[in-house]
């Protein structure tokens, strides 16, 4: 699965799921606004394996879901 779509296409698609989203198209703060989604789960750890197998040049992770309370978001 590799096709290019939207952020907001992203969220009504994959309801409180992980993406992994290749060559993704950022704005000036670095907010992703599109890219081809190459994976998705709800299950994060699966995703995290896809990007180790598949190694994209660029990528970004998406959640589309609420974060639980104290959540902590390393980047």
């Amino acid at each position: 699965m590799e096709h290019e779509m939207t952020v907001q296409e992203m969220e009504a698609q994959f309801d409180d799921e992980w993406i992994l989203i290749a060559d993704p198209e950022t704005d000036e703060h670095l907010q992703v606004l599109r890219g081809k989604v190459i994976c998705h789960s709800k299950d994060r750890d699966e995703v995290y394996r896809h990007l180790l197998a598949v190694k994209p040049a660029r990528y970004a992770t998406l959640f589309t879901g609420e974060m639980p309370e104290n959540t902590a978001v390393v980047l």
